[in-house]
Order: structure tokens, then sequence, then C-alpha cells
């Protein structure tokens, strides 16, 4: 049995948000790192920061500090769409607008990480990781 990092990495902001925690820390990995800079960049997190302890020999972590306040979320639903057991891929063409252009989804292609509307201008496709709202 696997586990799904980057579906840990959601449920963990998930809870956060609906907890009204300002940031948590989470385990490093090069998708996640990607995946939260495009919710940076889109306006759902304040910062992410790559805690790193070299000479003590620590794993590095990923700290991410949400934005909003307990009654006013910038992050309100966070979905996986592809998963393990069934990866979802879409064309340029076939990029769901998500909640008629509030939200966003976040694709992985072949020219990196980035938001179903960029990816769209650039006229790539690819695994459609998860969308946001």
């Amino acid at each position: 049995m696997q586990t799904d990092p980057l579906a840990d990495f959601l449920s963990a902001l998930r809870n956060a948000s609906r907890a009204a925690k300002s940031e948590v820390v989470v385990p490093y990995s090069r998708l996640k790192s990607d995946v939260a800079h495009v919710l940076k960049e889109e306006g759902y997190l304040d910062s992410v920061e790559l805690l790193n302890d070299n000479e003590n020999k620590v794993k590095p972590k990923l700290k991410v500090v949400l934005r909003g306040t307990a009654k006013l979320k910038a992050l309100r639903e966070i979905k996986r769409v592809s998963k393990p057991g069934l990866r979802r891929y879409v064309g340029a063409g076939e990029i769901p607008r998500v909640l008629g252009g509030l939200g966003i989804s976040v694709l992985s292609t072949p020219r990196g990480v980035m938001a179903g509307h960029r990816a769209k201008q650039l006229n790539v496709g690819g695994e459609l990781l998860l969308t946001v709202y």
C-alpha cells in the first residue's frame, strides 16, 4: 500500500485552514514546494519557506503560511483530482474552469507545475493535480 504525499500535504492545508491555524510545517518534496509556490502566486498563501538544518542531518521541511484570518479564509476548499489509482490528464483545451473562474486548477505540465489559466495561455496540457477555491 502506497501513500500519496501530495494528498497528505493538501489535507494538512485544509485542516489548518479549518482550524484557523496560520502556518503548516510538512516534510519537503519538490512537488509540494512547486504546488505551494503556485498557490502563493495565486494569492492563497502568504509565504513558502524551506527549513533546512544540515548540521544535524535532519530532513528538510516546508513551512507554509496561510493567508486570511479565522473568519475570512483565502483557502476555502482544496481537492485532489488526479490520484495514484486514477490519473487524470487534460489537453490545453480541456482544462476546467473552477467556480466559473473564481478558483484555480493546478497542473503538472512539461513546462513545470502551473495554474490552469497559465497553461491555457501557453497552450500546454498535463496532469490535473488539484482544484482550489
